[in-house]
């Protein structure tokens, strides 16, 4: 199984580079007049200083402005004075430095605060600086560390964030990063998608590698015919499988036998289903799931195990007459006879549904070619087919990943088809037919795929991609349990 590259680390200061959480709470003792307690942590620890002024306002009645300015002065008075670097801190830096990872300080001090810091530990060990005067709101909302990976141009999904409290901990986790928590002077528990360690002596830049997500990418893909319209079509769907280096594809008009002999020949597992369904993993199958009999049209599944993990994958072909867009385009069909004549896809559609349930035992996938457009791409007309998939709890993943439908259109039908194949020259409709929906993971990426420049019909047997759909592939990041211990 692969896993995401490691893009970025994002580090926390107070208490995770450098051992200020003790100097923070001298300050604020300092400022309230008073020993703090166990029950002041929540307010006191983690918390922006306008926060903990905030809160003495309220406790003492004094101005809360005077007192974050009184905050603000005592800590870095001490932060001057008595800065010490945890342990492991500065090791753990140079390792990633001499490894290219980029890294990034995210803090909720203010930024004089963060450059006295920065002077002691070095301000070219950090790519970026984000602090509590750079966003509207800081930890533990997300803003900080979306900032931060904006600002690096990474995913937060393919960072690793480093934390002491639980108030960065709910930041980082709240913008998509993976967690190393290294408490310092509260206790923090283990989550999914989190990693508690005693401290930061030890961990290495291999170790932060192995917290990020693996990956599961997932295409559909109609064959067409089995790919048969095409010379050398097998040869040429085995050259497009091993470049685009998908884990699972959701196969459509395989016809019989294309499912079993693209397994085959990649090594991996499959699942047949009728004469015109399958599915090939690069991970284990574990159960079928559906009808094994389904007809041409209809919809089948399996579960496979990735990592330790499951995955429900499901693959469907929708019938494909009375074709929406043709009614549309060349009859001008008005909008609610188009979404009346949805009526046999509709109710496949509502039947595999059924089958797939509506619990969150298992994440679910469900890919296929719809023959329907989508309700998110042509709002005018409502198409209930990806609308009745929206509310069984499925998300679009390619709308996800794109969001803007003029920007990006993402047309599967057709990459052989620009005319009407009756010979009439009318412009043939292009849309997005073809999707991966998902239920209980996150996207990374989704885009559209097809190889070369095929030509048009009905010259198409030397096309280098041998469909006439465009394959989706989308990639997921499957999250992990959580883990306690050493580093």
């Amino acid at each position: 199984m692969t896993q995401l590259p490691l893009q970025a680390v994002l580090f926390d200061m107070d208490g995770t580079l450098v051992d200020t959480e003790r100097l923070w709470w001298e300050a604020v003792e300092q400022v309230a007049g008073r020993d703090l307690t166990e029950a002041d942590r929540p307010e006191v620890l983690g918390r922006p200083v306008e926060h903990t002024a905030h809160w003495l306002a309220v406790t003492t009645g004094r101005p809360a402005s005077g007192l974050a300015e009184a905050l603000h002065r005592e800590f870095a008075d001490r932060v001057r004075a008595d800065i010490v670097p945890r342990p492991g801190a500065l090791a753990l830096l140079d390792a990633l430095a001499r490894e290219g990872v980029p890294t990034a300080l995210v803090t909720a001090s203010p930024r004089a605060v963060a450059e006295t810091v920065l002077d002691a530990l070095g301000a070219s060990r950090f790519a970026v600086t984000v602090t509590a005067d750079d966003t509207e709101h800081t930890k533990p909302a997300p803003d900080p560390y979306l900032a931060a990976c904006h600002a690096l141009g990474v995913d937060p999904a393919a960072c690793v964030a480093v934390e002491d409290t639980e108030t960065g901990v709910t930041s980082a986790e709240a913008a998509g990063c993976r967690v190393l928590a290294v408490p310092s002077l509260a206790p923090i528990g283990t989550a999914p998608g989190r990693t508690v360690v005693p401290g930061l002596e030890g961990v290495t830049p291999e170790r932060l590698r192995s917290l990020l997500p693996h990956r599961l990418r997932v295409m559909s893909w109609n064959l067409w015919y089995g790919g048969t319209k095409v010379r050398d079509h097998r040869a040429k769907q085995l050259k497009i499988l091993t470049e685009t280096d998908v884990d699972v594809v959701g196969l459509q008009e395989t016809y019989g036998t294309a499912a079993e002999e693209l397994a085959e020949a990649l090594g991996w597992y499959h699942h047949r289903a009728g004469e015109n369904l399958g599915i090939i993993s690069r991970h284990p199958i574990t159960a079928a799931l559906g009808d094994p009999d389904v007809g041409f049209y209809g919809a089948a599944g399996v579960r496979i195990a990735v990592g330790a993990g499951e995955v429900d994958v499901w693959t469907a072909h929708l019938d494909c007459a009375p074709y929406g867009p043709y009614e549309s385009a060349f009859d001008g069909l008005a909008a609610d006879t188009l979404t009346a004549h949805e009526g046999e896809r509709l109710a496949r559609l509502r039947d595999a549904l059924r089958r797939i349930g509506s619990g969150p035992v298992v994440p679910v996938v469900l890919v296929g070619d719809f023959n329907s457009p989508s309700h998110l791409d042509r709002p005018e007309v409502g198409w209930p087919v990806t609308r009745a998939a929206e509310e069984a709890g499925f998300a679009d993943s390619y709308r996800e990943a794109h969001p803007d439908p003029v920007r990006e259109p993402g047309h599967t039908w057709s990459p052989v088809h620009a005319e009407h194949e009756d010979g009439s020259g009318r412009p043939e409709p292009q849309d997005r037919i073809d999707f991966v929906f998902h239920r209980g993971l996150r996207v990374l990426d989704s885009r559209t795929h097809v190889t070369g420049s095929p030509r048009p019909w009905p010259d198409v047997e030397d096309n280098d991609w041998p469909s006439d759909h465009a394959a989706v592939i989308t990639t997921f990041a499957i999250t992990g349990k959580p883990v306690g211990g050493g580093a």
